[in-house]
């Protein structure tokens, strides 16, 4: 829970509820009912699965999956019927992991970030809109430091969810837990259906992914560096033991444009429960960069 002090600290500060689109959706997914109609992803590049392409999209939004997680994580939000229709929708997919998992494991946030930013080249020539969920907020942010380093300042909008700001250390340990221990993390957090977490034989597969991961984010250090100049939303839920409200605002300093935090019912894992919401968040902020461009254009053909 965030107190009063923190939300005058906030300038767009909004506590949100569950909807009944957000639960329909959600038990849509547990039925199955979304995954098995959605077309499998374009697995052509490697490092970026297309989900949702359109001829004349005004942006791309590129997700990044979550410590353990998988591009198809993000399947179903990419397949909402709320997105704005003319949206290229991507995802990263980390190696290995599905079909990458026979490459090598890497433990190290820059040089994910670095292998990321150069797959990306072929993408940029579109506004770019984010969306990173825990250790996918972190890799969020350093492809955006590269993106602005490179001057290729196409990152129009960039959300980070579940995860403190860079600037916000804390050591972590879970990597070093054993198997018993991680799993009983696993389970802890949510995210990773509870008949995954009672099978050994695919947890003997699903385990080192995760420490793999865990260690990548927990050997993290931020070198501080200029702001970005494009908003940042940040979301998180109100009973994430990992990731404090205070340190998820943190994410502020990063950034010299628009802020805005949005906190939610829920662990870690709050977004399973509040899809609809977190779609249309997307959604506004994709319209909002939609219209920019399109100023933007009359404006160069003036």
């Amino acid at each position: 829970m965030v107190d009063d002090d923190h939300k005058a600290q906030s300038p767009r500060y909004r506590r949100e509820e569950p909807s009944d689109a957000a639960a329909s959706l959600s038990e849509s997914l547990a039925k199955g009912k979304i995954l098995s109609v959605s077309p499998l992803p374009d697995t052509s590049d490697p490092w970026i699965r297309r989900f949702r392409t359109h001829p004349e999209a005004t942006a791309r939004l590129l997700c990044f999956p979550h410590a353990g997680g998988s591009a198809t994580y993000y399947n179903p939000l990419a397949h909402s019927p709320t997105l704005p229709p003319e949206t290229d929708v991507l995802a990263v997919q980390y190696p290995g992991r599905q079909d990458r998992r026979r490459e090598r494991f890497m433990d190290n946030i820059p040089e994910l970030a670095d292998r990321i930013t150069t797959a990306l080249a072929p993408y940029i020539d579109r506004p770019l809109v984010f969306f990173g969920h825990s250790m996918g907020a972190v890799l969020a942010f350093e492809v955006a430091q590269r993106l602005r380093e490179q001057q290729e300042s196409r990152l129009a909008w960039l959300f980070v969810s579940g995860r403190r700001a860079p600037s916000r250390f804390r050591k972590g340990t879970v990597h070093l837990l054993g198997d018993a221990e991680l799993t009983d993390e696993l389970r802890r957090i949510g995210g990773t259906d509870p008949l995954f977490l009672d099978d050994e034989e695919l947890m003997a597969e699903i385990l080192p992914v995760v420490r793999n991961d865990y260690r990548a984010v927990e050997q993290y250090r931020w070198t501080p560096s200029q702001r970005l100049g494009c908003p940042i939303t940040a979301l998180a839920g109100d009973r994430d033991k990992q990731t404090a409200p205070d340190d998820v605002a943190a994410w502020q300093q990063h950034t010299e444009g628009p802020f805005d935090l949005h906190v939610f019912s829920g662990g870690h894992f709050y977004l399973d429960t509040h899809q609809q919401a977190v779609v249309d968040l997307i959604s506004e902020a994709l319209v909002d960069v939609a219209e920019q461009q399109l100023e933007t254009t009359k404006g160069s053909a003036q």
